[in-house]
């Protein structure tokens, strides 16, 4: 059986850095002081340094974050889409400008697969992509939507069975999300919360198989039984609106130290852990009794971009690539609704 191959991986972010200026903005948003007390000891906490954005966090610009969330007056779903439909292509064309695609490997792509749950409009973001590298017409396109944060773990997958069932075949894998385009007007401090963690950002990606970077050697998924409503993601008249409770990394912890993989974890040299905020990553650690460093990469891509949905671990598998060495086995992971945690088996080339 022919072996994927995931070959190598390119990233990209918007150019504001927001993270500062949403935390102050956020505290004035918070009418009880003792909330706006609470939200400031939790953000110190939470291990961000930096988030990007599309929306401008200086007043009076063309994407001035200021007006398009201005209080008392939040944009609906309609204006949020349109902001969507001129932002993303831009975001796109930065991540598969990366990859750095030579003209061979332009020509040969087949396959066209896109992940996103912060958008949706069509011709969509894989119709761009076509015409962005002058790729075929009849290259095959799927997009991957509504999936969330391991969509990108569900696109490898199916990009390990195309190239399994035709080795000639070329994917090429775009993640994409505005998650700050769904900010919300709220009281609710567990909400605000969940608005601090979540950025902007787009990878990029070539499976075939070719032997090179990281081999996809399995796939699994483990659902948590009874945790359905932990995180939830639904479109409303004001933006997509996400419940994230402060449940799921105890549940993630507890499913995961009494899950087959706590008895497999030894063998495993690399992980690739979704870096969904700082409680999620120490919940993996402790759960499946990791050394501290083990997570260094998921906890630098926090700090440095914090949760970028569906990209964040390809971003984190971006550095794990570039130290892995030949015959590391490696495990990626990315967590979201259902609660069911996405995991993929690797090891490097």
């Amino acid at each position: 059986m022919t072996t994927a191959y995931l070959n190598r991986i390119a990233t990209a972010v918007p150019e504001h850095d927001v993270h500062d200026a949403f935390v102050v903005y956020a505290e004035n948003m918070l009418a009880d002081p003792r909330l706006r007390m609470l939200f400031g000891r939790m953000a110190s906490r939470a291990r961000i340094a930096h988030r990007y954005s599309f929306l401008d966090p200086q007043k009076g610009s063309a994407h001035d974050a200021h007006e398009f969330y201005r209080l008392g007056n939040f944009p609906n779903t309609a204006r949020r889409m349109k902001l969507f439909e001129q932002s993303a292509p831009v975001l796109m064309r930065k991540a598969v400008d990366r990859l750095w695609l030579n003209e061979k490997e332009r020509s040969g792509i087949t396959h066209v697969l896109v992940t996103c749950c912060t958008g949706l409009y069509a011709p969509g973001l894989d119709f761009e992509i076509v015409d962005h590298l002058g790729l075929s017409a009849d290259v095959e396109r799927t997009m991957v939507g509504f999936m969330g944060c391991y969509a990108a773990i569900n696109a490898l997958k199916l990009a390990r069975h195309i190239v399994r069932s035709d080795p000639k075949a070329s994917v090429l894998m775009v993640n994409l999300e505005l998650c700050t385009l769904h900010l919300q007007e709220t009281q609710d401090l567990e909400q605000v919360l969940s608005f601090l963690v979540f950025a902007d950002g787009a990878a990029a990606s070539l499976i075939t198989a070719c032997e090179q970077g990281f081999a996809l050697d399995s796939f699994k998924a483990v659902m948590v039984p009874e945790t359905k409503g932990l995180i939830t993601w639904k479109i409303r008249d004001l933006g997509f609106d996400m419940l994230l409770s402060g449940q799921v990394p105890g549940e993630l912890g507890r499913a995961l130290h009494e899950g087959e993989l706590m008895s497999e974890r030894d063998g495993i040299d690399l992980w690739a852990v979704h870096p969904g905020g700082r409680s999620i990553l120490d919940a993996v650690e402790k759960g499946l009794e990791l050394r501290p460093d083990a997570l260094a990469a998921s906890r630098e891509v926090l700090s440095c971009f914090g949760n970028m949905s569906s990209a964040t671990v390809m971003f984190v598998l971006q550095r794990i690539m570039q130290q892995a060495r030949p015959g590391q086995l490696g495990c990626a992971m990315s967590f979201g609704p259902g609660l069911t945690a996405e995991t993929m088996r690797f090891h490097a080339v």
